[in-house]
């Protein structure tokens, strides 16, 4: 595999961290900046808004430059954004640092994809772009549970202070080891746009929204849920982390599997068994046990929904899914922002850190109703079945899917879906070419 790879995926490391590490330090970012741990919450909701709005800004802008000059620039942002929040004096300012790191990711995961691709032989792309989203992957099972240790330990402004590190890593990594690749050809933001026309569109990145959002309803509280209901020390924060990656990385994988085979079962039962555990966790939240294994089932079947969910998108707006699928990855994060808003709302109005876990049980349910009446819509449309015309892009069996993964471009969507791609959460779709209204 070529060394510029291992760039890729120590900037897709980075950013992974830098996204998921803030849920374990919630309490002591609050405490040290005086605010309260729901205002803090702001910080997971101001990052995910920042995907979102930037997700598909930074993607048609990085059609104007070289691939290599704007991943160079992402990792920029990248870096100034934790420097921004490490040594922030106030929350405010805070805030604004996560919101400049927040730029980079998703665009940096969809054309890092298509630098990915271009670097090896058309039946190892592939396994490229897989090689790249490892990055991801490590830092959710090695990277957010670390950062949290040290952030515990250390302080928290240590920890992104390492992060930022890391992305000059990243940055150092692009710079030397990235060649330059010629900018790809354009196609039109008006035929882009059409596919917004789609009902179906539209109720895919819905059920986006409110199934991805039962995850983060949690997930952004699990440090004082754990630690004042569950009755966790502090220390072990790190280590449920660690087990919520690894049910990320086991649901990921399984999604990823069967969602070209059978993707509205894998969804009703994903986004079924979502709500379920969440609502369970609501009363059981003060056992030590049950509390295990419920991060673990979060884990898995929150991101069991994202190969899924990201192909129903990907299969809807055949023909023109470039904008279609970045957009799409905003709404993973509108769903991050909006229940980390609800969680927070709950835990201010005197019901406890447990309650965002009812929260998001009450959005994967409402994920599951328009999963059911968009299957049912499709079913009564003329042709009567799932069927999508032959350009859609499909995820092949086996592939580990996630919210980035998207096609890089006409020509490699094939290689793209190949068996063995892994995709990510914050990745956004590779622009097919340049942009144009």
């Amino acid at each position: 595999m070529p060394l510029a790879l291992l760039a890729l995926a120590m900037g897709a490391f980075g950013i992974g961290t830098t996204e998921f590490v803030i849920m374990g330090l919630l309490p002591q970012v609050g405490a040290d900046l005086g605010v309260s741990v729901p205002t803090a919450g702001f910080l997971v909701t101001g990052y995910a808004l920042g995907v979102m709005i930037g997700a598909p800004i930074m993607t048609v802008l990085g059609t104007k430059i070289s691939r290599k000059n704007m991943l160079m620039l992402l990792m920029g942002l990248f870096v100034l954004g934790n420097v921004i929040s490490a040594v922030a004096p106030v929350f405010a300012v805070m805030l604004i640092g996560r919101v400049v790191a927040s730029l980079a990711h998703g665009a940096f995961f969809g054309i890092g994809s298509v630098v990915a691709a271009e670097l090896v032989a058309p039946e190892k792309k592939a396994g490229a772009i897989s090689m790249m989203f490892t990055g991801l992957t490590v830092a959710n099972v090695v990277g957010v549970p670390l950062g949290t240790f040290v952030g515990q330990s250390a302080g928290w402004r240590v920890t992104f202070l390492i992060v930022a590190a890391l992305g000059v890593l990243g940055l150092v990594g692009v710079a030397a080891l990235v060649p330059d690749l010629p900018k790809p050809q354009g196609v039109r933001l008006r035929h882009e746009a059409a596919a917004f026309t789609n009902a179906q569109v539209v109720l895919a990145m819905a059920m986006t929204v409110f199934g991805f959002g039962g995850v983060f309803a949690a997930i952004t509280y699990i440090a004082p849920m754990t630690t004042e209901v569950s009755g966790f020390a502090d220390s072990s924060v790190t280590w449920l982390m660690v087990v919520f990656g690894l049910g990320m990385v086991a649901g990921n994988l399984v999604g990823g599997r069967f969602a070209d085979r059978r993707l509205m079962p894998v969804l009703y039962t994903a986004l079924g068994g979502l709500a379920l555990v969440l609502l369970l966790f609501t009363f059981l939240a003060s056992g030590k046990a049950a509390s295990v294994v419920a991060v673990f089932l979060i884990g898995a079947l929150g991101f069991a929904t994202v190969p899924p969910l990201q192909k129903r998108v990907l299969d809807q707006a055949h023909g023109a899914p470039t904008l279609a699928s970045a957009v799409n990855i905003g709404a993973f994060n509108l769903g991050n922002a909006l229940s980390a808003w609800l969680g927070g709302l709950v835990i201010s109005a005197g019901f406890g850190y447990a309650a965002p876990n009812a929260v998001g049980a009450v959005l994967a349910a409402a994920a599951l109703v328009l999963a059911v009446v968009s299957h049912r819509l499709e079913l009564r449309r003329p042709g009567g079945t799932t069927a999508v015309a032959s350009a859609a892009i499909p995820l092949a069996s086996g592939a580990a899917s996630d919210p980035g993964a998207v096609p890089a471009a006409a020509s490699d969507s094939a290689a793209a879906s190949d068996s063995g791609a892994a995709s990510d959460p914050g990745a956004v779709p590779a622009a097919a070419g340049t942009v144009r209204s």
